[in-house]
Formats: structure tokens, sequence, C-alpha cells
């Protein structure tokens, strides 16, 4: 194996893990503060579509990027007004963001098919993104970067502020941070806001820098990797990075094989092969009563103050 194919595959790796990272992240802060949002995959789409249409209508991936994240960011407000305010069930009210995604994106996009947008220029010079060896360092989007970024930011915002130990009070016990005065709700819906944020820009990816065009259901599901590597990660940003980066490497595996043409693997085996690693790993850790100590007790409860 040569250094340019070893090259290859590491850019590949990063490259598919960056928005299953990136989601995961959102949905992470999301479960720490005590709700669960099934919507990943519905407000990817919508981020992946909006990010799409401003990019084109504009000229500027940056914009598009923005857009995609408030978009979802938006409708990632229904889910919380719903589920929060209302006490509607999370995981309907997930499942029907998801769904409401799907339409609503298929619908947007629809005049898109077809069309290619501007992608992000390099933000270091050509002599290193370009180059056959440094480009594994220095040959990214500024979302790979971000997403970095992103993980340190989540990491520290939940270990050392006070802000994240106000949030990881709520998820743990929600009826006693609100006797000592935490705004329960208003934390609650700062956590959605951010993890539909974080969907949009992951989706946003999708069709600004992996497949610079629109396809409906561009982001083939990538959303439930996403929740289940929550799970994974055992609501730990450091080895939610991990885990990212393991699932990028099965997907790798999955566009290798599909290269190289192995006949031995039907192509339908190859497709389900994220998806089946994905139930491989729940299965074997949801009968560990240490994973299941790991998440936020007040997960997926309904918060009713009392009088």
């Amino acid at each position: 194996m040569n250094e340019a194919l070893i090259v290859a595959i590491i850019v590949a790796v990063v490259t598919s893990a960056t928005p299953i990272l990136i989601a995961a992240l959102g949905e992470l802060v999301v479960e720490k503060s005590g709700v669960l949002n099934l919507g990943v995959e519905g407000m990817m789409l919508i981020g992946a579509v909006t990010g799409f249409i401003v990019s084109v209508s504009t000229g500027v991936p940056a914009l598009g990027a923005l857009g995609g994240m408030a978009a979802a960011a938006a409708a990632s407000l229904i889910f919380a007004y719903l589920t929060l305010t209302l006490t509607a069930n999370q995981v309907a009210t997930g499942l029907a963001l998801t769904i409401f995604g799907t339409g609503v994106s298929a619908l947007a996009g629809a005049s898109f098919v077809g069309i290619t947008t501007p992608v992000f220029g390099s933000v270091f010079p050509a002599s290193l993104s370009d180059d056959p060896i440094w480009r594994v360092l220095f040959g990214y989007s500024p979302i790979v970067y971000a997403s970095f970024a992103l993980t340190f930011a989540v990491w520290w915002f939940l270990k050392h502020s006070r802000a994240g130990l106000v949030l990881r009070a709520v998820g743990e016990s929600d009826s006693s941070a609100h006797s000592i005065g935490y705004p329960v709700l208003k934390v609650r819906y700062f956590a959605v806001l951010f993890g539909g944020a974080m969907a949009g820009l992951a989706g946003a990816y999708y069709s600004l820098v992996l497949t610079p065009m629109w396809a409906e259901r561009l982001t083939a599901g990538r959303g439930w990797i996403a929740i289940a590597l929550v799970v994974f990660a055992s609501w730990r940003p450091g080895r939610l990075l991990l885990g990212a980066y393991l699932f990028g490497a099965v997907i790798t595996l999955e566009l290798q094989a599909k290269a190289a043409g192995w006949s031995l693997l039907a192509p339908e085996f190859l497709t389900s092969l994220p998806y089946l690693a994905t139930i491989l790993v729940l299965a074997v850790i949801s009968g560990r009563s240490r994973t299941r100590s790991a998440a936020p007790a007040c997960l997926g409860k309904p918060f009713r103050a009392s009088a």
C-alpha cells in the first residue's frame, strides 16, 4: 500500500466522518439537557436543501452553511414548542420532525436537482492543500476544521463552564434544578436550538462539500447514525470524536469496496454496512449497565413545573 493510497483513505475517512460528528455534537448537548430529539435526520435534510439554495442564489457557500443552520434551528423550534411547552411525546414528535424534514426538503429542492453550487475555498495555500501528501492535514473544507473546534468547545462547555454545569444539572434532575431557581425550559430551548443548528450545518456539509449538488434524501440516513453515536460515546465529546471516525472508516470501507469492484459482496450489503455496524454497536452496549447509567437521568421525560 503506497503513501498516496493511505492519504486518500485518511482524507475519505475524515470527509465522511465530519457531518456525523457535527450532528452528533448537537444531539449530545440536547440529550445532556434531558431532551431526546429523534428528528436529526429531518433537520439535516432541511439544512442541506436550504444551504444549497442559499449558496446557489448568492454564490457564497459560507452563507449557504449559515442559512442551513438557521433553517434547521427554526425547525427545531417546532419540536421544542411541542415537547417542552405542550409536553408532547418526544419520541413521536422527533419522528414526525424527520418525516416533515424529508418531505419539505424534497419539495423545496425539486427545481434544483442536477444544479451544482460553488464550493468552499481552501483554508491553506494550494501548495499545501493540493500536495499529494500534505493534503492529509491541509486539504479539507473549513467545516472540517470547525468540527474539531466544536468538539473542543462542547467538551469545555460541559465540563468547565457554569452554563454547562447548569445544563447538566437540568438533564440529571430538572425538578431539583427548578427548585433552586434554574430556568429549566429556557435551558432546554437553547439546547434544542443548538442541536438544530448543528444538524443544519451537518446537512449543509453534504450539499456544499461532499456532493455539491442537490438530490432527494441526500443525507442517506446518516442522522440516525449520529443519534446512535451519542449512545455509543456514553455522552462524552471525546469518545464522540473517536466514534465518528470509526463510523467514517466503515462508510469509507463501503466506498472503497465499490470502487475496487469486490464481486464477493453484494452492493446492497455494502450500502447497508454502516447501518449494520450501528445496530451491532447499539446491541452490544445496550446490555451494559455502565452505559445506561451514563445517560442523563431525565432524558426523554417531560418537565412540569410544580406550583
